[in-house]
């Protein structure tokens, strides 16, 4: 179908609560994958998701479209054509907002694309409305330019086609009637007093094959106006059947886009069962493993009666020296305290002994210096 996933992300989906139109409702149970979609025949661009094989967003973007951040992990936007509110869940901010990037861009370009789509049919239509009247008229006043360069070869008459217009240039229901052309022609015709007899009769000829013309053109345009009404019956019907059509386009776009996603749903589940495979085969390796040792326990099972006898017995060894270290600690710290008190007598003693010291050298040099004076 031409169109191909451009973006993927993982988020939790909800849609508004058509009741109230306040309360969020999730769509999914868990995280999925969210993608957008280019359709690449028709330069539109979408968001679907999956749950499983349902799709719960299938949306088109439009240029009218707008993505509101309501929090940090949070964005929404509104879809008439479905008549919801989309809501997504992120794990990051980061991720919200590269989606949130991702909408405006792809908003962007589908405006683009519709303004580009409107001037081809502008285009289009402007040359088309009313063209095969005016060609029709055109017709009629050729001739009478020809004869004024030429007026010795006579014009043949005007054709079937030439009134009724090719199957381009047919008269359809939707466009306006040109008034009915006049049968002589005004403008382009010689004066009839300046003209030999022979271009006299030539031009009495051309007007009568104009007048039959003209008759036959106004037959024409009576009886397309007698079938317009049948044409724009056919035109309803053309539309209803195009509608259905629409959408059934639509709905193999849809299943095109799920086959999509599911293949690459379906290669992330084949990963992941082969990762669940590798992990169940080391867990029952793991087994295998714990198995032996359980046997092997087993056969030690006395050995660690043994041990738990002599376990007991170190325990109350360990008990009683327990009790013995605690006895020295507190006899330590007794004789810690009296070495204190020691110490503290003997740096007094210091004090003092520096202190009388410090007077004998005093009275010493006193004494000296006396004795000098003498």
């Amino acid at each position: 179908m031409g169109e191909q996933p451009i973006f993927s992300t993982r988020a939790h989906v909800f849609q508004i609560d058509p009741s109230t139109k306040k309360n969020w409702v999730p769509t999914s149970k868990h995280a999925v994958t969210v993608s957008y979609f280019f359709d690449s025949t028709r330069n539109v661009y979408r968001i679907i998701s999956l749950d499983g094989s349902k799709a719960i967003i299938n949306s088109t973007i439009t240029p009218n479209m707008t993505f509101t951040k309501t929090s940090q992990k949070f964005g929404q936007w509104a879809d008439s054509r479905a008549n919801t509110v989309y809501g997504l869940g992120f794990s990051s901010e980061s991720n919200l907002s590269k989606f949130a990037e991702k909408f405006a861009e792809f908003k962007e370009a589908a405006r683009l694309a519709k303004e580009k789509s409107q001037e081809k049919m502008e285009l289009t239509s402007t040359p088309s409305q009313g063209g095969a009247l005016k060609r029709n008229v055109l017709s009629v006043s050729k001739p009478a330019k020809k004869k004024e360069s030429a007026p010795g070869e006579l014009q043949s008459p005007l054709t079937s086609e030439s009134i009724n217009g090719t199957d381009e240039e047919r008269v359809t229901p939707d466009t306006p009637q040109p008034p009915e052309p006049r049968a002589e022609p005004s403008h382009n015709a010689l004066p009839f007093t300046h003209s030999s007899p022979n271009i006299n009769k030539h031009w009495e000829a051309e007007l009568a094959a104009l007048k039959g013309n003209n008759a036959k053109l106004t037959a024409a345009l009576l009886e397309s106006t007698a079938n317009v009404k049948q044409w724009k019956q056919q035109l309803a019907a053309y539309q209803e059947e195009a509608e259905r059509l629409h959408k059934r386009v639509t709905e193999l776009e849809c299943v095109s886009g799920q086959t999509t996603v599911i293949k690459s749903q379906k290669t992330e589940l084949n990963q992941t069962i082969e990762e669940l495979e590798s992990a169940l085969k080391a867990k029952e390796e793991e087994l295998e493993r714990l198995k032996a040792e359980v046997e092997s326990a087993n056969e030690f099972q006395s050995e660690r009666d043994s041990l738990t006898q002599k376990l007991q017995d170190t325990e109350l060894r360990n008990q009683t020296l327990e009790e013995q270290l605690s006895d020295l600690e507190q006899r330590l710290e007794s004789n810690q305290q009296q070495r204190e008190a020691f110490q503290k007598s003997l740096r007094s003693l210091l004090q003092l002994l520096d202190t009388k010291i410090f007077e004998l050298t005093e009275l010493r040099d006193t004494l000296g210096r006396l004795m000098e004076s003498s």
